[in-house]
């Protein structure tokens, strides 16, 4: 009799990661932070020259867009490492510094990925609530750190709540966290960030030897589909990430677009500048409305509705607006077009009609 094949011990824990909400013909997908804009021309010019190398394998050690990379973040290309979107990152970095009985903390809720990732490799995953304001717990961070502990997640912006790290105290954490605990900053969404603690991971990453840095592509660089994404780190932890690193896994055009992206960076302002004005439009919308939305430094804004939040994601869907909803604890709406957060406020609007009916029904 055939046996059949089993799982790894411990995958039954894994969590699949769940895409965001497809939406229906006509409606305003909002679920999955991506960019409401179409590439820059110069960047679709690129990308187009460069499709009939398709059937060559991608340069693997993505020289042209390291050294671009090192050269506009003055660091050296030796800790630079790339990868299918910051996601891929932290699994490189987690690959690399933690395994079977190690530890991995991290702020919750905070990006859906990392206890997955965590649990992909073996190790660990420590979630520390989220304090009061929906930002991160450093004290209890910190307090949960163990010898065990190979590795902190800070997301700043945090996704979903979309909430920053003041900068002195972030360094006061990093300074306190033992030397051999790696500290990852993910800034996915630092582009959109207008509070004092923009560049921080950076900044920090210059001074203390256990820190790394994520960026990716896929935010403000409206390159999502092409998966690329960067890691600045130590250098030994670097050399680590590409051993763990799947083999080919940024293609070529997506370095070509990165590339041209990062040439194209005063027109690429713009947009961003504008997503943030929609994004803190929509904010004011909501709270006109009766709710209470987490101010955002990030592409999106998140609304801790609790037991409402159901409501909330049908309200929105009847309006023709998909957002990520997380059940019994809030919904997360991206930041889209103009035309976008016009559906949404359009949504909120035929709420309040629709209670201001029912008031004048109860009078009569």
């Amino acid at each position: 009799m055939t046996m059949p094949i089993s799982a790894r011990h411990g995958l039954d824990a894994v969590p699949a990661y769940r895409q965001g909400r497809s939406a229906p013909a006509g409606a305003s997908k909002l679920s999955s932070n991506e960019s409401p804009h179409a590439p820059l021309p110069s960047v679709m010019r690129a990308v187009e020259g460069a499709i009939g190398s398709m059937n060559r394998y991608p340069n693997m050690a993505a020289t042209e867009l390291i050294a671009t990379l090192a050269e506009r973040h003055d660091v050296a290309p030796e800790t630079v490492t790339v990868g299918a979107g910051s996601v891929e990152l932290a699994a490189q970095l987690i690959h690399a510094v933690a395994g079977f009985g190690d530890e991995v903390v991290f702020a919750w809720r905070s990006f859906e990925a990392y206890p997955s990732l965590v649990r992909v490799a073996g190790a660990t995953p420590v979630q520390i609530p989220l304090d009061a304001d929906f930002g991160h717990d450093l004290d209890a961070m910190l307090a949960a750190i163990t010898p065990r502990t190979r590795l902190v997640f800070v997301c700043n912006p945090n996704n979903p709540t979309g909430t920053v790290v003041d900068p002195a105290a972030l360094e006061r954490f990093v300074d306190a966290v033992p030397r051999d605990v790696l500290v990852v900053i993910d800034e996915a969404y630092v582009h959109f960030d207008r509070s004092q603690s923009r560049g921080i991971g950076l900044e920090l990453r210059r001074r203390f030897s256990h820190v790394a840095v994520l960026r990716t592509f896929s935010k403000a660089y409206g390159l999502a589909g092409l998966r690329v994404g960067y890691a600045i780190s130590p250098v030994e932890i670097a050399e680590y990430q590409r051993k763990v690193a799947v083999p080919f896994g940024v293609t070529d055009l997506a370095q070509v677009a990165a590339c041209a992206s990062l040439a194209a960076e005063d027109e690429l302002a713009e947009r961003i500048d504008e997503v943030v004005r929609q994004r803190d439009r929509m904010s004011v919308a909501l709270t006109a409305s009766g709710w209470s939305p987490v101010a955002s430094q990030a592409n999106f804004v998140w609304v801790p509705a609790g037991e409402r939040t159901d409501e909330l994601n049908d309200l929105l869907f009847d309006g023709g607006v998909v957002a990520r909803a997380f059940p019994g604890e809030g919904i997360r709406i991206s930041s889209g077009s103009t035309e976008d957060v016009d559906r949404v406020i359009a949504a909120l609007a035929a709420r309040r009609g629709r209670d201001a009916d029912l008031r004048v029904e109860a009078l009569a």
